[in-house]
C-alpha cells in the first residue's frame, strides 16, 4: 500500500539536489567556494544540496554558471518545477480564492477516460450538490483564512462536473459509509446531497460503491485520492495536494483501489445504506 503520498515529490526534489551536487563535484568546488561565486551564505549551498531548501530558477542558473555548466540550467529548472508541482500547499494554490483551483483541473478532467476515486471524508467534488459544496468550501475558506469566493468556486465546481454526464468518461467511485453520515451543511443540504447520490447511481458510466462500517478491513481507511487513467493520482491532505506521477506509485494506488473495491457494496445494498443515512437526518 502507498506508504507516503508525498514520497514522489520528495524523491523528485532529491533528484534535483543530486544533480546540483554532481555539478559541484565535477567543478571541483566546495560549498563555500560556490557560495562566494553565487554571492550567498554558505549555509544556503548546504540546504540546497541536501534537498532542504528548494532552489529558485535564479538559484539554479547561478549554481550552474558557477560550476561552468550553464548549458544544463534549463533542464534542471524544468525538473525542479516538476518537483514543485507534485506537492502544492492549499494556501498557495488558493491564495486568490478557490475558484481558480476548480478551473485549473478542467483540462485534466476532460481528457481523462477512466476515473477511479476513493473518498474517506467528504463526497467527491464531481458528485457534490451546490448546497453541500457551499457548506464545505465555506468551512475550508474559514479554516485556511483564504479569500472568500465561495459562490464563484461552487459555480466552477458545478460546471466542471459536466464530465459525469457528457463525453466518453467512466467513473468507478468508492466512498466510506462515514461520508454518508458526516454532517456537511444542514439537514436539508445533506438530504439533497444523499438524494443526488441515488440519482447518479443510475447513470450508465458510473459505478458507485459504499464501504460499510461493518466491512472486515483488509485495507485500512486511506487519505482521499483521485486516479486519472493510469497517468496521475491526486491525493488530498489537510495542508496540501500531492500529485503522484511515478508509475510504480500509481500502480500501488491502483492496487489499493482494487482492494478497497472488494470491501464495497454496490447496487441495492449501496442504495440501502444511502437511504438509511437520509432517514437518520430526521
Amino acid at each position: 500500500m502507498p506508504s507516503s503520498p508525498s514520497s514522489s515529490a520528495q524523491e523528485a526534489r532529491e533528484a534535483v539536489a543530486a544533480r546540483l551536487r554532481e555539478l559541484l563535484l565535477d567543478a571541483g568546488l566546495t560549498g563555500r567556494e560556490l557560495a562566494i561565486r553565487c554571492g550567498w551564505h554558505p549555509s544556503k549551498s548546504s540546504r540546497i544540496m541536501n534537498g532542504k531548501t528548494p532552489p529558485s530558477d535564479a538559484d539554479i542558473r547561478s549554481w550552474c554558471e558557477a560550476c561552468g555548466a550553464a548549458g544544463q540550467a534549463d533542464d534542471i529548472i524544468a525538473a525542479n518545477r516538476t518537483a514543485d508541482s507534485m506537492y502544492v500547499q492549499w494556501k498557495k494554490l488558493q491564495r486568490h480564492g478557490m475558484r481558480r483551483a476548480q478551473e485549473e483541473v478542467v483540462p485534466l478532467w476532460e481528457r481523462t477516460r477512466q476515473f477511479r476515486v476513493y473518498a474517506s471524508n467528504v463526497v467527491p467534488g464531481m458528485l457534490q450538490t451546490p448546497g453541500y459544496a457551499t457548506a464545505l468550501m465555506a468551512s475550508i475558506t474559514e479554516f485556511q483564512g483564504t479569500p472568500d469566493d465561495v459562490a464563484e468556486a461552487v459555480e466552477a465546481r458545478m460546471a466542471r462536473a459536466h464530465v459525469i454526464r457528457e463525453g466518453n468518461h467512466r467513473f468507478a467511485l468508492l466512498m466510506e459509509e462515514t461520508v454518508l453520515r458526516y454532517r456537511i451543511g444542514d439537514s436539508e443540504a445533506m438530504a439533497a446531497q444523499l438524494g443526488y447520490l441515488l440519482a447518479v447511481m443510475a447513470l450508465p458510466r458510473v459505478s458507485l460503491g459504499i464501504i460499510p462500517f461493518t466491512a472486515p478491513r483488509r485495507i485500512w481507511p486511506l487519505e482521499a485520492f483521485y486516479m486519472f487513467d493510469d497517468q496521475h493520482v491526486a491525493v488530498e491532505l489537510l495542508t496540501a495536494g500531492v500529485n503522484v506521477k511515478t508509475p510504480s506509485e500509481i500502480a500501488e494506488y491502483g492496487r489499493a483501489f482494487e482492494g478497497l473495491a472488494e470491501l464495497a457494496v454496490h447496487g441495492s445494498q449501496a442504495r440501502a445504506l444511502i437511504t438509511s443515512a437520509i432517514e437518520s437526518l430526521g
